[in-house]
């Protein structure tokens, strides 16, 4: 409890400003910074993105331009080398998939270029560039363990996944497997699909295993996008009135979820943290203060109906939630 209470102090610090577009400075003596989101449809990195934004405001010496990758990997990429072609100062990326990414961050280190990875970092360019991420495994253990006693026996529950080749998604799946379904094999998976960390993919895969199963039991998502999408599919249909659905972020959408009893838990990824901790090294990096490579992770605290007004009253205080 005392870890969410200083994190939810931090994000009424960290979150001051206004979301601006800016183009590239004339002033040569301010630094230019390239921020690579992996999708704006996604409500987390849109969070994370305007963060970033914020947090650039309180630096003079530094302006940022924000690229939306529409979970696509050829855009991302095209960003990455469209910031190298540009000379940007600075690189900070929220990679879409680690993969795909790696050869083109490679250039970036091979370009000269300092570049920050955050949400997620890439595993094998840990040691090659700096990061500021979560602990994925963890983010996804904290539901499965709170899960152990609140799912049924015999429950049936679907699974929606992030994409295939991403650090979180792939973590998250692992923790899941690891702290839960190995410990309780009577629970059954009746649907498990990869949904993109998107609403709209999710909404259209629980239509469907609404109709084939008689019951869903709880819905398993590893991001609170996708499980806002599965609630909007049966919010009106009094027969999962008790339906759990557990998510991964602490969104602003999903706080107001749990505390209206629609939505069970989720973790708290703190996107105001990552945001200051990442703008903070950028400056740092730049500035000459930071020479070597640095890595750090955020931690990721349980919400549940107990502790989820500490996170309302945070995401009121910096505007989120009115």
């Amino acid at each position: 409890m005392k870890r969410l209470v200083i994190l939810v102090l931090a994000m009424v610090l960290v979150s001051t400003g206004m979301l601006v577009a800016q183009g590239s400075s004339e002033d040569s003596d301010v630094f230019e910074v390239a921020y690579i989101a992996r999708a704006q449809g996604d409500s987390f990195a849109s969070w994370l993105a305007n963060s970033i934004q914020q947090e650039m405001d309180k630096y003079p010496d530094m302006t940022v331009d924000i690229m939306d990758g529409q979970a696509s990997d050829e855009k991302v990429n095209s960003f990455i080398e469209n910031s190298i072609t540009n000379q940007y100062d600075l690189i900070i990326l929220q990679p879409n998939n680690g993969e795909a990414q790696m050869p083109y961050v490679r250039q970036v280190v091979a370009a000269g270029i300092p570049i920050i990875l955050t949400n997620p970092r890439i595993p094998e360019l840990i040691g090659e560039v700096s990061s500021v991420d979560a602990d994925p495994y963890e983010q996804g253990a904290v539901n499965a363990r709170y899960a152990l006693d609140l799912v049924p026996r015999n429950a049936k529950v679907v699974v929606l996944n992030g994409p295939a080749g991403n650090m979180h998604s792939t973590a998250r799946e692992k923790a899941w497997d690891q702290e839960f379904f190995a410990k309780r094999p009577d629970v059954t998976i009746v649907g498990e699909q990869i949904a993109h960390w998107n609403k709209d993919e999710a909404m259209a895969f629980m239509e469907d295993w609404v109709q084939a199963n008689d019951r869903i039991d709880a819905v398993i998502s590893m991001n609170d996008n996708m499980a806002a999408g599965a609630l909007e599919v049966v919010k009106d249909n009094p027969k999962y009135a008790d339906l759990q659905v557990y998510g991964v972020d602490g969104t602003a959408e999903a706080a107001l979820l749990i505390e209206a009893g629609k939505m069970t838990s989720t973790s708290f990824q703190n996107a105001y943290e990552l945001a200051r901790t990442s703008v903070e090294l950028a400056h740092r990096i730049l500035t000459g203060e930071v020479t070597g490579l640095y890595d750090t992770d955020i931690d990721c605290p349980l919400i549940t109906p107990e502790n989820v007004g500490q996170l309302i009253d945070a995401h009121k205080a910096t505007g989120a939630i009115k």
